[in-house]
């Protein structure tokens, strides 16, 4: 298993170009009937090039899903979670990321929950990237008097993911169900919505502590 730092840099045109071209493969077909081969030519690329960056397309098929991860992830690092209020923001962010590739969560979903296809360990090794820096986050938020210092940060990231993945996995019943599309303007009402919730419920948890 890789550890979490590219092999080349990704501003790259050829590696920008198979990370793509992976992405739009790999979301369209099973993993299985998806070829370096096909890659490499949506890419307009050698198929050695695929071996020189990434080793594989085991390898690609990883950094793949890290890159497309990573934005989200680097936001547990950044200031936009410093306050209980930046939920609704990082709602929005995963909302927008995932409205441009919507068959991502499946995907997330059928390597993990059905175990299809390459990557289990390594999906689950960004998620506890995550879970680790979640928690830190948690911590200072609870020092700062910001949220209720008995919140579970295991609790706390499971409410999160439901809200912010619920949506997504079922775009199209719900589209369906309310005859209507989920396009930017509504999913930027329901990421102000449920952060408004979140931000609520963990301010309203610090106040009812400290009377």
């Amino acid at each position: 298993m890789k550890d979490f730092t590219p092999l080349h840099h990704s501003d790259d045109p050829v590696q920008a170009r198979l990370l793509k071209a992976a992405l739009d493969c790999f979301l369209a077909d099973d993993y299985a009937r998806v070829t370096t081969r096909l890659i490499a030519e949506r890419a307009n690329a050698n198929v050695s090039m695929i071996r020189y960056y990434f080793g594989s397309k085991e390898g690609l098929y990883e950094e793949m899903i890290r890159h497309t991860l990573n934005p989200m992830l680097e936001v547990l690092d950044g200031q936009l979670l410093s306050s209980a209020s930046g939920f609704a923001e990082f709602l929005r962010l995963y909302y927008e990321t995932m409205s441009k590739h919507p068959e991502f969560p499946r995907l997330i979903l059928k390597v993990l929950a059905l175990n299809q296809g390459p990557g289990r360990r390594f999906i689950q090794q960004l998620l506890e990237r995550g879970r680790t820096r979640g928690a830190r986050k948690v911590k200072d938020l609870q020092s700062q008097g910001e949220i209720d210092g008995s919140v579970d940060a295991d609790i706390l990231r499971m409410a999160f993911v439901s809200l912010a993945m619920t949506p997504m996995l079922l775009k199209d019943v719900f589209e369906e169900q309310m005859e209507r599309p989920m396009d930017a303007a509504f999913l930027d009402r329901l990421a102000a919505f449920n952060g408004h919730l979140f931000s609520a419920g963990l301010t309203s948890a610090a106040t009812t502590s400290t009377e």
